[in-house]
């Protein structure tokens, strides 16, 4: 197909004034994970407006848009949940009634990731408008739930409860204006101590948890901290980019950048403040590299000098997630999310990268408040946060690739933006890109790298 970009770009910029309003209609429905009932039904509603050939709501409470006829899917997927506001007097406006300027829109979501929601619904309008779905092909647009709770576990219901497997789907995470073919994976890990309690009088007749956890911490903090010579009796996190220590997977995870491990939480019990603590637990956010497996990274805590001298006082263990839907649904799964790399040659990376070439050239692009954290950076790149496409292509290896309007840093942060011409940007290059996917050029696996899933049976 011979496409004409010029009219897909003034397609996309007749509808800049639609996507910010739809934007900001979005932002104004708060929609925690969980909580997304009403930002659904706002969605559900602009797609019927556009004249979507069908719009429904999955049993886990996705918003599901379908543009099209053919028997192949390709699809575009946004996260419409969003964290909370955290202390709201960091924020200079209502995070929900938000506000725009020329080139901005502020509100919580409007990077992470509402976003690239409004951008995508409008891409599909754009494919209708000018006839641009491809023959043999529908277009799947996704609201998707719960991501921020629990990384692509709406994708999981997608795959294996309502039975859709797209040939390949865009992601719309912020990429700030990169199109990214991978990111790190990453686990939740609960480290459990056991103590005895007594008087707090008498210390000594107890057994304090709460100071065997504090070893632990301290070890921990010197796995995410260490080098990796031969005299560091803790090795740090780094020694996967070293060959000698990941000979199969050490140039990807130069790629996807080092793993690391924080403790983002603490809790205790005590029979009460005048008593030695009985127990002691922690949640670690591991994120994790190429060459670094589930198990491995469960086995690099046990295996900690602290975690040892303190033996079966001491379970470590991999958090499940079973929090109900907004529709009820739960979907009990285990808190793993893969990591995973495309080859960059991929025919479903080409043609993102091919479309931004003939869009718009070969550099990033942005609004002039935007290119600070823009120039100079390659166009085809990664995330350093996770995304769905954990298990898109982490756990399924359905192909994945990111293009989506916003910053990453903009992502959980307070006084969140992002940049109108992203809007713009990204729904002319989506409704480009599904015409320039060369099927002759598919293979059977676009996969650079694929972390590959637990031995626990999740269906």
């Amino acid at each position: 197909m011979s496409l004409d970009y010029n009219a897909i770009r003034q397609a996309a910029e007749g509808y800049k004034a639609d996507m910010v309003r739809f934007l900001r209609a979005m932002i104004s429905h708060p929609s925690e994970s969980c909580e997304e009932k009403e930002v659904v039904a706002c969605i559900k509603a602009e797609m019927e407006k556009l004249g979507f050939d069908k719009v429904e709501v999955d049993g886990l409470g996705n918003v599901i848009g379908w543009m099209g006829a053919g028997e192949k899917i390709i699809a575009i997927d946004s996260h419409v949940d969003t964290v909370g506001v955290g202390n709201r007097a960091n924020w200079e406006a209502d995070p929900y009634e938000g506000y725009e300027t020329d080139e901005i829109i502020y509100g919580r979501g409007a990077s992470d990731q509402e976003g690239g929601l409004a951008s995508a619904v409008y891409g599909a309008r754009i494919m209708k408008d000018l006839g641009l779905i491809p023959e043999g092909y529908k277009i799947m647009i996704v609201g998707s739930v719960q991501e921020e709770d629990c990384d692509g576990m709406c994708w999981q219901y997608i795959v294996n409860k309502d039975h859709i497997r797209p040939e390949f789907v865009i992601s719309t995470e912020p990429t700030d204006g990169g199109i990214y073919r991978g990111q790190r994976g990453r686990m939740e890990i609960r480290v459990d101590v056991r103590g005895v309690s007594c008087h707090g009088s008498a210390p000594e007749r107890g057994d304090n948890a709460i100071y065997k956890m504090a070893d632990i911490l301290a070890d921990i903090r010197a796995l995410n901290n260490n080098g990796c010579n031969e005299s560091t009796a803790i090795k740090g996190l780094e020694k996967m980019l070293d060959p000698k220590y990941n000979p199969d997977h050490w140039e990807d995870a130069r790629f996807l950048g080092r793993g690391s491990c924080t403790v983002s939480q603490i809790y205790f019990t005590s029979p009460s403040r005048c008593a030695v603590a009985d127990s002691c637990a922690i949640s670690v956010d591991r994120r994790m590299t190429a060459g670094e497996t589930w198990e491995s990274c469960l086995d690099e805590i046990r295996s900690l000098p602290a975690v040892q001298k303190y033996g079966e006082d001491v379970k470590v263990s991999m958090y499940m997630y079973d929090r109900p839907s907004w529709t009820g649904e739960v979907y009990e799964t285990e808190a793993y999310f893969p990591t995973w790399i495309n080859r960059e040659e991929a025919a479903h990376v080409k043609a993102l990268v091919d479309a931004h070439k003939a869009l718009f050239g070969d550099k990033r692009i942005g609004a002039p408040s935007s290119m600070s954290t823009r120039a100079g950076r390659p166009l085809t790149d990664k995330w350093t946060f996770s995304t769905n496409g954990v298990a898109i292509q982490g756990r399924y290896g359905i192909p994945c690739v990111g293009f989506g309007p916003g910053a990453e840093s903009q992502a959980h942060a307070p006084n969140e933006i992002t940049w109108k011409q992203d809007l713009v940007t990204c729904a002319a290059l989506y409704a480009a890109a599904v015409n320039l996917y060369p099927t002759e050029e598919q293979t059977g696996d676009a996969t650079q790298f694929r972390a590959g899933k637990t031995n626990n049976d999740i269906k």
